[in-house]
């Protein structure tokens, strides 16, 4: 643990590219296989499941400190970090206790902590905490806790352990691919494996290759140059996937590198048909026979979210597989062949049913594309898709094989109000940036009537006439501010702080921001009726009086179908 907690410092303390790829060479080259196969995994973005209870980690940091529940909220809501705040109140461990136990180690005893009684979990816990530094606290509580972040993309993994092996950075990415899978257990074979000399290493039949990522398009698309350069495809909101047919089986990766074959039976099946040796980019959409567009992404959740897959769920949900790419043919890798090439072998390999490829979208230039694009909602889909007909099939968000664009529409925007705020974490701790927002549940008739519900509001008084004016809580959003404005509203925040409820503030309702969002639906779990998709901050609205802000009916009027 003391190697990796060291790592996991200079990680931390460094912004400089090649000092992190530094570093992770130098860890790579001296750890043991056990312990670096799980550094691979945490660094790569494998997350483990919570073992402990945030509950429990708190109490018994408080009970090995000495401390308070109010002291130790209050240092946590200085620090802004749990596991920081856990390993500067522990006392310092005893002279010559310290544990050199590597990490696989470390997590072989954090994974047994599962299912024992509270009461063993937490005399575990003081044991753990009192073979450990400060340094090694904070990373023992970021793994019990499954919330390890480190700032090193996957990219830097990569390009790490191909310097530190030798190899080719694109084998090593392939061989990543499915590693981070939580049924898959890091081991030190595992690791030999990714760094083995290139041919030593047979792939696993079901591995994927690393999806080829879009960028989001930076100006208008008649600065690409010629439409006819580019293939336009329909951007759908379903789960990227790639299906993989090999060895008489087949195996559905999501983009997130999940295996999630058995969510998809009729996708799986389909693929029986495929020769061995397929593999297809593509996407996993819920699609009713003689629809003439895909179902909404909350249908497709379903298949997800559910422990078990009755036949009356998979009769409503019927998920079809849109292939718009071919990686492999026949057993050998095409990534390297233009687009066009591919597309025409992916046209002869599919005739439609539970796998179709995805259309072009024809247009006489971008004008007539951007006319389509306009009308992508009413097709259920989220924009266009402008891909290089000459250009390979990268590795990541990359620019170097070929380009693909994603020209997504305009979001969905509303004013509403600020009504409830919480301090952030990390660089954002101390700083109100989670904020909760709300609109009218009917427009106001005036201003007036809309500053009385405020001063209600701020007198603590409520008014449960169904027909009265109130605000309606709907979303909750912490993005989309610089930090100058965060900085601004924090104040603003502080100064109309009405009640703490823990590290909640509510407030008193003044701000007005303009929020975006991909899309809406209806839910039964939300007092408003409604669930928002990917909900961000656009901007400030000092302009909009209060009365102003939209309405639920606003929100239903743009829920979608």
């Amino acid at each position: 643990m003391r190697r990796f907690a060291a790592l996991y410092q200079q990680l931390d303390a460094s912004t400089a590219t090649g000092d992190k790829v530094a570093a992770l060479v130098r860890y790579f080259g001296a750890a043991p296989p056990e312990d670096a196969a799980w550094a691979v995994y945490f660094l790569a973005g494998g997350r483990p499941r919570q073992v402990v209870t945030t509950a429990l980690l708190r109490a018994t940091a408080e009970q090995c400190a000495a401390l308070d529940d109010w002291l130790f909220e209050a240092c946590y809501q200085a620090a802004g970090d749990l596991a920081e705040t856990i390993a500067h109140v522990l006392p310092p461990p005893p002279a010559g206790g310290a544990d050199e136990a590597g990490l696989a180690t470390w997590v072989e005893r954090l994974l047994a902590l599962r299912g024992l009684a509270p009461a063993e979990q937490a005399a575990h816990l003081a044991e753990h905490w009192s073979r450990l530094d400060a340094e090694g606290r904070f990373l023992h509580v970021k793994l019990i806790g499954g919330g390890f972040r480190v700032g090193v993309s996957r990219l830097l993994v990569q390009r790490a352990l191909a310097e530190a092996a030798g190899l080719d950075a694109k084998l090593v990415a392939q061989r990543l691919m499915g590693y981070t899978d939580a049924r898959a257990t890091p081991s030190g074979a595992r690791y030999l494996a990714l760094v083995a000399p290139a041919g030593d290493s047979p792939a696993e039949a079901g591995q994927p290759y690393p999806f080829f990522l879009a960028h989001p398009l930076p100006a208008p698309p008649e600065t690409l140059g010629a439409p006819g350069a580019w293939l336009a495809e329909w951007k759908y909101d379903g789960i990227r996937a790639q299906l993989v047919r090999r060895a008489g089986r087949c195996w559905i990766w999501s983009r997130g590198e999940e295996l999630i074959t058995e969510r998809f039976p009729e996708v799986a099946a389909a693929a029986a048909t495929l020769p061995d040796g397929t593999v297809l980019d593509g996407e996993l959409l819920v699609w009713r026979a003689g629809d003439e567009r895909p179902a909404p992404f909350t249908l497709l959740q379903q298949r997800i979210t559910r422990k078990a897959l009755p036949k009356k769920l998979l009769a409503e949900t019927p998920v079809v597989f849109v292939a718009y790419d071919l990686l492999e043919a026949d057993g050998a890798d095409c990534r390297g062949q233009p687009l066009q090439a591919r597309r025409a072998r992916l046209l002869a390999l599919l005739e439609g049913g539970p796998l179709r490829v995805s259309p072009e979208v024809v247009a006489g230039g971008w004008a007539a594309l951007a006319a389509l694009r306009a009308g992508a909602r009413e097709r259920g889909v989220e924009g266009l898709m402008l891909k290089q007909r000459d250009g390979a099939y990268g590795s990541g968000r990359t620019k170097l094989e070929g380009v693909w664009w994603k020209w997504k529409v305009e979001p969905f925007a509303v004013d509403c109000v600020l009504i409830y705020a919480q301090a952030g974490h990390g660089r954002r701790a101390g700083v109100y940036t989670d904020y909760s927002f709300a609109v009218w549940n009917r427009a106001p008739r005036d201003a007036a009537e809309a500053q009385a519900v405020v001063e209600a509001i701020a007198a603590g008084e409520r008014n449960d006439d169904a027909d009265a004016l109130r605000l309606v809580a709907f979303a909750k959003a912490y993005s989309g501010l610089s930090d100058a404005e965060f900085a601004a509203v924090d104040r603003v925040i502080r100064q109309t702080t009405l009640e703490k409820f823990g590290p909640v503030r509510s407030v008193r309702p003044t701000l007005v921001f303009e929020l975006g969002f991909e899309g809406l639906n209806s839910s039964n779990r939300h007092k408003s009726g409604i669930a928002v998709r990917f909900p961000r901050m656009l901007r400030l609205r000092p302009d909009k009086p209060l009365h102003e802000a939209d309405t639920l009916a606003t929100l239903r009027a743009l829920m979608a179908p």
